[in-house]
C-alpha cells in the first residue's frame, strides 16, 4: 500500500510492517542534492525498536539501503532524478502473534475499520500499512529533511512533553532548546524518572499509556505559508496526523489559548536591531497561517497503544458474536518514546517542503 503527502517535495510511503521490506520515495529534490548517510542511519536509530525497556521487544537495525535515483560513494549519496527511493528490510518478523487477529480486531485499532474498507485483501499482521513501523520510511524523509534545513540555519528538536499525568517543564518558548538525550528525551530529569516509571507499571500490568510530544523550530524566516488552506498549521496537521496514535495537535498556546483574554494571548511587537519580534510566543511562530521569525512550536497528542495484553471485550467478525481478546505479540506499552524523532521528521519535512515553494 501506498500513502503519499506533500506538494513542492512529495513523499510516498510504501510496505507494511510484516512485508518484505518498508520504503519511501521522494519527488521534488534537486537534482545534485547531497546528504549523509551515516547521519541519517543515526538518526533512525533513535527510532528503531528493540533498544529500550519502553520499547517493544520486536528488535531490527532499520538499516537504511538507497534503492533508485541515488548515487553513493564514501557514505554520501547525490540526487541523480527527480525521484529517489530509499528502503528497510523487514527481518523480525512473527506473523503467527496476529493470526487470531483478522477475525478478531483490536479495540482501539484499525483491524476492524481496514476489514470494512479493504475486505481481506490486505496484509494486517503487525498492523500492516497502519503499524507505527511506518513511521521508519517517514524518518528517512525528514532525516534527509534535517540536513537539507542546516543549510538555511534552521535548528529543530523535540521532547516529551508529557506521560499519562507527568508532565515535563515547557521549553522557552522564546528561545526553545532541549538537551541531547536519545534514550529518553525530556528537560527535566525528575519529571523523566516519573514518567519512566509510569511506563514501566503500565507494561507489568499488561496495559499501555499515552502522552504528549512537544516539537520546535526554530531561526524560519518570517513570510512561509499563506492563508487558510496554505497556512504553516495546514501543512504540517496532515503529516503530523499522519502518524500512527496521533489523536491531537495544537499550535503555539493552543487549547491554552481559549482560558485567555485577548490581552494576555496577543504577543506585543517590538523592534531589534531592525528585526520585528513579539515579546511572547502564544502564537507559537505562526500568525494568519505564515511564519512570524519566532520559534514554531507544536505538540502532538498520542493515545495509548491499542495493543495491550489485559484482556478485552471484542467480536467475532466471522461468526458476528462477542468475542474475549488477549494480545500476544510485541508491542510499545508507550509509543511516545520512539516517537520523538518520528514528529521531528514530519515537522522538518513540512518546512522544507514550505521552503520549496518560496524558491
Amino acid at each position: 500500500m501506498f500513502s503519499s503527502f506533500g506538494k513542492n517535495i512529495k513523499v510516498t510511503v510504501f510496505g507494511g510492517s510484516h512485508e518484505p521490506e518498508i520504503g519511501v520515495t521522494i519527488t521534488g529534490l534537486p537534482r545534485r542534492t547531497s546528504f549523509d548517510l551515516t547521519e541519517l542511519q543515526r538518526f533512525l536509530d533513535r527510532r528503531a525498536p528493540g533498544n529500550s525497556p519502553f520499547a517493544t521487544a520486536r528488535k531490527e537495525p532499520d538499516l537504511v539501503r538507497p534503492a533508485e535515483g541515488l548515487h553513493v560513494a564514501d557514505n554520501m549519496a547525490v540526487t541523480m532524478d527527480r525521484s529517489i527511493t530509499l528502503t528497510i528490510a523487514n527481518t523480525n518478523t512473527r506473523s503467527g502473534d496476529y493470526k487470531n487477529l483478522r477475525d478478531i480486531p483490536r479495540p482501539g485499532h484499525a483491524d476492524y475499520t481496514a476489514r470494512v474498507k479493504y475486505g481481506g485483501s490486505l496484509n494486517m499482521a503487525g498492523g500492516g500499512p497502519f503499524s507505527a513501523r511506518m513511521t521508519a520510511p517517514l524518518c528517512i524523509a525528514g532525516g534527509i529533511a534535517l540536513q537539507l534545513l542546516r543549510k538555511y540555519d534552521i535548528q529543530t528538536g523535540a521532547h516529551i512533553y508529557s506521560i499519562g499525568s507527568i508532565c515535563d517543564a515547557p521549553m522557552d518558548p522564546l528561545d526553545p532548546d532541549v538537551p541531547e538525550n536519545d534514550d529518553f528525551p525530556v528537560i527535566s530529569r525528575d519529571a523523566g524518572k516519573g514518567m519512566q516509571e509510569l511506563i514501566l507499571q503500565a507494561k507489568r500490568d499488561g496495559d499501555s499509556v499515552g502522552g504528549i510530544i512537544e516539537v520546535y523550530a526554530k531561526n524560519c524566516p518570517a513570510g512561509l505559508g499563506g492563508p487558510m488552506y496554505d497556512g504553516v498549521e495546514s501543512v504540517l496537521a496532515p503529516i503530523f496526523f499522519g502518524i500512527p496514535a496521533v489523536k491531537g495537535i495544537e499550535f503555539g498556546a493552543g487549547f491554552g489559548s481559549t482560558r485567555l483574554r485577548g490581552s494576555e494571548n496577543n504577543d506585543p511587537f517590538y523592534a531589534e536591531k531592525g528585526t520585528i519580534r513579539t515579546a511572547s510566543n502564544h502564537h507559537g511562530g505562526i500568525l494568519g497561517g505564515i511564519t512570524s521569525g519566532m520559534p514554531i512550536i507544536a505538540r502532538l497528542a498520542f493515545k495509548p497503544t491499542p495493543s495491550i495484553a489485559k484482556e478485552q471485550r471484542s467480536v467475532s467478525l466471522s461468526k458476528k458474536i462477542n468475542e474475549k481478546l488477549s494480545i500476544k505479540g510485541r508491542h510499545d506499552p508507550c509509543v511516545v518514546v520512539r516517537a520523538v524523532p518520528v514528529c521531528q521528521a514530519a515537522l522538518a519535512i513540512g518546512l522544507l517542503d514550505m521552503i520549496m515553494e518560496e524558491k
